[in-house]
């Protein structure tokens, strides 16, 4: 064999390596999404060494909405809504967000309470410190779930607000719920090494991704132990029966344990949603809305001790009334028609691809945001945010929201001619100057844009 022989079969040999490599790194990343993991590659001795494995999901969560709607479509079922669908991948790029936002601020009280007031040592490399910390946080999460308190209520709503149950409300959360629930994981940090209790917190989470779905119908004897889709549609439903039950996260013990199972009724249809429903697209509204209830609830009460209860007890709760409410004071919710606006096929397809840019800028956003100052940081996530708040909006036809969209399409591609942000996508700049160019046309009716709304509640 002579030289350049030998260097095609080097280079040919090291292809397959990498091809080898890439090939165990997305069955890993697979395996991730269902907490099937190697506890090996999953421990790690410091905070800053865990990766941000729920961002790196984020090809599997859209894998895995495509493949449920084919799924659905060879079923014959209905299929995710479009205005629907994006809105609660908009509140998942909001947590993300809030993630790079914060930078880890929700985890400082948790490693400030290990470093000074833990009361045992244990390995952070020993299996059985892996496992119980596994079991620590899905327990804990269990009791951050159950918690009747109002304040919780209204950042977890978020999660509630659809009235669809697909993978794509698996990713419907909320910004502020990490800042607020993160007590209930505190008595973890007297044992569990911080960098333990991270990984095994974002594992807890892409577990429930995948069990937010109507096309598993039953996973036989794992139900018994296990979460599943079958649990946790009943969760998501707004009917009386399905109030207040299946709390659990990875594991259903905890409910069968402390007594709030229900089994689903395949009888019975399940509405989801949310009991007093508010009919939205608007990611950023559904965010904060249920905010102003708190506020109206806690003005309303008369004496302290009355305003104190109405954010620390259940929703439900009134006067002279048990903590969690009672039963005779909840709404009996029956069959209602969705919440929807039907737009032109050209309009959705306009806002598909907007989002798209939406979510190819955040991931440029998310490779470099170490690298920028603060305040450009700020901006790009800003653009984001807005860019989003608008696409729901027009996703209800708002009065005006063409005009605020075209300026947003204006204001943006100025930007980016100028290079204030340090950003690595030219090709964004030509698609806001033809989509201004696009609005241009409309405003000079050339192109006449006419929206039905159907189907409000």
């Amino acid at each position: 064999m002579d030289y350049q022989e030998c260097m095609d079969a080097r280079n040919s040999s090291y292809i397959n390596c990498l091809n080898n490599d890439e090939d165990i790194a997305w069955l890993h990343g697979l395996g991730n999404m269902f907490y099937l993991l190697s506890r090996n590659e999953t421990t790690f001795k410091n905070v800053e060494d865990v990766p941000p494995f729920f961002r790196q999901a984020w090809p599997y969560f859209l894998l895995f909405i495509f493949l449920e709607n084919v799924l659905l479509w060879l079923e014959k079922k209905p299929l995710m809504r479009i205005n629907d669908g994006i809105v609660s991948l908009s509140h998942g790029l909001f947590q993300e967000l809030g993630r790079l936002l914060f930078r880890g601020g929700e985890s400082i009280l948790y490693i400030w309470i290990y470093n000074n007031y833990r009361i045992a040592d244990l390995q952070w490399d020993s299996p059985i410190t892996w496992y119980l910390t596994a079991i620590g946080v899905d327990f804990c999460y269990y009791w951050v779930h159950r918690a009747k308190v109002h304040i919780l209520w209204a950042q977890h709503q978020v999660h509630h607000s659809s009235e669809d149950y697909n993978l794509a409300v698996g990713l419907r959360q909320s910004v502020l719920q990490s800042w607020c629930g993160f007590i209930f994981y505190l008595p973890m940090a007297l044992f569990v090494p911080p960098s333990l209790f991270l990984t095994h917190q974002q594992f807890n989470l892409l577990y429930q991704f995948w069990i937010h779905t109507e096309a598993v119908q039953s996973l036989g004897p794992l139900e018994l132990v296990l979460n599943t889709p079958k649990h946790h549609r009943v969760h998501h439903g707004s009917v009386m029966w399905c109030l207040d039950k299946n709390y659990g996260g990875v594991l259903i013990i905890w409910d069968r344990l402390f007594g709030t199972f229900a089994e689903d009724r395949a009888k019975e249809k399940i509405i989801y949603g949310l009991v007093i429903h508010e009919p939205s697209f608007n990611p950023l509204y559904l965010q904060v809305f249920y905010n102003k209830n708190v506020w109206n609830k806690f003005r309303n009460m008369e004496g302290w001790q009355n305003k104190l209860s109405s954010i620390i007890k259940g929703p439900s709760w009134l006067p002279g009334r048990p903590w969690a409410g009672c039963d005779a004071d909840k709404i009996d919710v029956k069959e209602r028609e969705k919440f929807d606006v039907q737009l032109p096929l050209w309009c959705n397809c306009y806002l598909v691809l907007h989002f798209i840019a939406v979510v190819v800028s955040y991931h440029d956003l998310a490779k470099k945001y170490m690298e920028m100052t603060p305040l450009t940081a700020l901006i790009f996530v800003l653009y984001i945010i807005g860019s989003l708040t608008l696409i729901g909006m027009m996703f209800e036809n708002k009065r005006n929201v063409f005009l605020l969209e075209s300026l947003r399409c204006a204001i943006l591609a100025l930007i980016l001619h100028r290079n204030a942000l340090t950003v690595s996508l030219p090709f964004l700049k030509w698609f806001f100057v033809s989509s201004v160019f696009f609005w241009a046309l409309h405003f000079a009716r050339v192109i006449r844009i006419r929206c039905l709304k159907v189907k409000k509640l």
